[in-house]
C-alpha cells in the first residue's frame, strides 16, 4: 500500500518510467503473435530457399510461427511495399536480397523511400552470382566468352532474375569494363533463367548457385566466372576479378529489415532470432550446399554497411551507364 505521501510523487513517475522503458526499447510481450515474413521473389530462389532454412529456428527462438509469403514482382518492390504500410511493430518482416539497393534506381514512381521506409534487423547470408553459359556456346572460362562476344558482331543475351537485380548490375559493370556489347534480358526468377539457359532459349545467364545448380550438375549449363571479389560458394569457380578484371566485386547478400520506427527492444529481438538461426550447425551447412555463407550480424553493422554500399551501387550504375527499362 502506498502512503498519501507516496503517492503523488509515484503517480508523476509512472508516464517517466514509461518514456524511459521505450527509449530503451523495450520488447514488452513481443511477439505474442505469429511473425510475417514477405519474399518479395519467387518461390525457388536463392532468398526463398534461405528464408525457409532459417524459418523454424526464428520460430523456436520467438516463441511464435514464422510465417513467409512470396510477394514477387516489380523488381521486389511489390513485396517491399507491404513492409513499408505495415505498421512499425516489428509483425511484418522484409526479407531481401542485395537488389534491395537497385530498386529505388530502377523502379520510377515508388510510393515509398527504401532508404526511410525501412529499419535493419540484420544480414544473414552472403553469396556471389554466377555468370553461366550454356553448352552451345562453346567456351570453358570468361576470356573465351569475351572472344566469343566480341566475334560476333551484335550484343549477347543474357538473363537474370530481374531488372535491378545484381546479375543486371554485373553484366552491365561487365560489358563496361570488358568493352563488350550484353543485352538484359529481364525474368521473374533465377529458376526460369536456368531452365532457358539448358534449353539453350538464352546463351548466357548471372543468377544464385542456387538457382542453377540443378543444370549445372547435369551439365546443361557451365559455370565460367563469378561476380564477387572472392572465390565464395564452390571454390572452384574463379571469380571475374582474377579472370582479367581486378577490383570487379559485385557480391550478394540477404538480409531481414521490419518498418522504421519500430521499437529499438522488438528489433533486437529479431535480430538475436535471426542470429540463433544462422548460428546453427546444420542451417550453415545447409546454406553452405547452395552457395551461400551464413553471418551474424548486429542492426547497426548491417545499416552501416547499407550505407555504403548504397554509394558503391550508385557509382557501379554512373559507371556502367545501367538502363533500367
Amino acid at each position: 500500500m502506498l502512503t498519501r505521501r507516496a503517492t503523488l510523487p509515484a503517480l508523476l513517475a509512472t508516464p517517466l518510467l514509461g518514456r524511459a522503458a521505450a527509449a530503451q526499447g523495450d520488447a514488452g510481450d513481443f511477439p505474442n503473435r505469429p511473425v510475417r515474413i514477405i519474399l518479395p521473389y519467387a518461390a525457388g530462389g536463392q532468398a526463398d530457399t534461405i528464408a525457409r532454412l532459417l524459418q523454424p529456428r526464428m520460430t523456436e527462438a520467438l516463441g511464435q510461427p514464422v510465417v513467409i509469403e512470396n510477394r514477387s514482382g516489380a523488381g521486389g518492390s511489390i513485396g517491399g511495399g507491404i513492409v513499408a504500410s505495415a505498421p512499425a511493430d516489428g509483425y511484418t518482416l522484409l526479407f531481401d536480397a542485395a537488389s534491395f539497393l537497385i530498386v529505388p534506381l530502377a523502379v520510377r514512381g515508388l510510393p515509398f523511400d527504401y532508404e526511410t521506409a525501412f529499419a535493419p534487423v540484420g544480414l544473414v547470408a552472403e553469396q556471389p552470382y554466377v555468370l553461366a553459359v550454356a553448352p552451345s556456346l562453346g567456351v570453358n572460362d570468361l576470356a573465351g566468352f569475351l572472344a566469343a562476344v566480341k566475334a560476333s558482331g551484335q550484343p549477347l543475351p543474357y538473363g537474370t532474375p530481374g531488372i535491378g537485380s545484381i546479375g543486371h548490375l554485373s553484366g552491365a559493370l561487365l560489358a563496361t569494363r570488358a568493352n563488350v556489347q550484353l543485352e538484359h534480358v529481364s525474368y521473374r526468377g533465377g529458376a526460369d533463367v536456368a531452365r532457358d539457359l539448358a534449353a539453350g532459349t538464352i546463351p548466357m545467364g548471372i543468377l544464385s548457385y542456387n538457382s542453377l545448380a540443378p543444370v549445372l550438375t547435369s551439365g546443361r549449363a557451365k559455370a565460367i566466372a563469378v561476380t564477387s571479389g572472392i572465390r565464395r560458394g564452390d571454390r572452384s569457380i574463379p571469380t571475374i576479378a582474377e579472370s582479367g578484371f581486378p577490383g570487379f566485386d559485385v557480391t550478394s547478400w540477404t538480409g531481414v529489415f521490419t518498418r522504421a520506427g519500430t521499437p529499438p527492444g522488438v528489433i533486437r529481438k529479431l535480430a538475436a532470432a535471426c542470429n540463433h538461426a544462422t548460428a546453427d550447425a546444420a542451417v550453415r551447412e545447409r546454406m553452405a550446399a547452395i552457395g551461400s555463407e551464413a553471418t551474424e550480424t548486429q542492426p547497426e553493422t548491417f545499416g552501416a554497411r547499407l550505407v555504403t554500399e548504397r554509394a558503391v551501387v550508385k557509382s557501379i550504375v554512373r559507371e556502367a551507364r545501367v538502363v533500367f527499362d
